[in-house]
C-alpha cells in the first residue's frame, strides 16, 4: 500500500473453526468484559499482533469509530457492488439481508462498549437504554 494511500475501511467477514469449549471460554470472558464475542475476538487479535511485533496502527478507523454506515451512499454503494459482484444474481430480499446482515452485531457490540464505558445503561423501569446520567 503506498503511503498516501487510505486504508480500506470496508466490513469483511472472517471465520474460523475451534472446539466448542474454546468458544465457550470466549464467551465468559468476553461477558465478564462486556463484549461480544466478535469484539472480544478483534481485540485479542490485535492484542496478540502488538505482542508479535506486528506495527498496528491504531489511529486506523474501526467499527466503533468509522463515520462510514448505513446512512453513507457511497459506503453502501459500493457495498451493493462488491455484493453482487460475489453472486450472479440477489432478489431485493436476499441483497437487503446481505447490506444488512452486520446491523444487529454492530449494534450489540456498540451498546456493549457504551455500557462498559458507562456512557448509556439498560433501565428496567424504562424498558429500554438511556444515558448513563439519567
Amino acid at each position: 500500500m503506498a503511503a498516501d494511500s487510505e486504508p480500506d475501511t470496508s466490513r469483511t467477514v472472517v471465520q474460523t473453526y475451534v472446539p466448542a469449549y474454546q468458544r465457550d471460554e470466549w464467551d465468559e470472558h468476553a461477558d465478564e468484559l462486556g463484549m461480544s464475542r466478535s469484539e472480544f475476538v478483534k481485540t485479542m487479535v490485535q492484542a496478540g499482533r502488538r505482542g508479535f511485533g506486528a506495527d498496528v496502527d491504531q489511529s486506523s478507523p474501526t467499527d466503533k469509530t468509522s463515520t462510514a454506515g448505513a446512512g453513507d451512499a457511497t459506503d453502501l454503494t459500493d457495498h451493493v457492488l462488491e455484493t453482487l459482484s460475489d453472486n450472479e444474481c440477489l432478489s431485493w430480499d436476499e441483497l437487503l439481508a446481505a447490506v444488512t446482515g452486520d446491523v444487529e452485531s454492530r449494534l450489540e457490540e456498540t451498546l456493549q462498549e457504551l455500557q462498559s464505558d458507562d456512557e448509556i445503561r439498560y433501565s428496567g423501569r424504562k424498558g429500554g437504554y438511556v444515558l448513563d446520567n439519567q
